[in-house]
C-alpha cells in the first residue's frame, strides 16, 4: 500500500521525498548538515583510523565536550560511526567510522574542499554584495 505524505503525492513504501517537510530523509539531511556532524566526520575519516575521543577534541577547535559527546552518540546510533569499549583500566574508547559513515565522508569531504577552495571567492561576493547594498 503506498504511503501518503501529501494528498497530491503517493509514494511506495521505502521511498522519500526530501522536499516534504513530513520525510524521514529531511530529519537526516538536517542531521548531515550539522556543523558538529560534518567536522566530526572529516576528522574521523581524515585519519582513516579508530580514534580516542580526546584526539577527537583536539582536532576539532571550538567543540564543546558536551557537544562531541552528543554528536558521536548520534553517529553511532544512525550508524556511521563505531564506538569500541576496551576493557582496561581506565576503559579505553575508540571511534571509528562504518562502511555507511566512509559513504558519507566521502561526500562531506568534498563539501569541505569546495569550502577551502571557494572561501575567498565567498568573501569577495560577500564584499561586494554589502557594498552595493550599503550604497544609496
Amino acid at each position: 500500500m503506498p504511503t501518503t505524505t501529501n494528498p497530491e503525492r503517493q509514494l511506495e513504501p521505502g521511498t522519500y521525498a526530501a522536499y516534504m517537510h513530513d520525510c524521514p530523509a529531511v530529519a537526516l539531511l538536517s542531521t548531515i548538515s550539522n556543523r558538529w556532524v560534518s567536522l566530526t566526520m572529516c576528522t574521523l575519516g581524515s585519519f582513516g583510523e579508530a580514534m580516542r575521543y580526546s584526539h577527537i577534541n583536539r582536532e576539532i577547535p571550538g567543540v564543546s565536550q558536551k557537544m562531541l559527546t552528543q554528536t558521536l552518540r548520534m553517529l553511532e546510533r544512525d550508524g556511521m560511526v563505531k564506538r569500541t569499549a576496551t576493557p582496561t583500566v581506565p576503559v579505553r574508547v575508540d571511534y571509528e567510522l562504518t562502511p555507511l559513515g566512509q559513504g558519507l565522508y566521502g561526500v562531506i569531504s568534498q563539501i569541505r574542499d569546495w569550502a577551502v577552495d571557494k572561501t575567498d571567492e565567498v568573501d569577495e561576493a560577500r564584499e561586494q554584495y554589502d557594498a552595493e547594498k550599503t550604497t544609496p
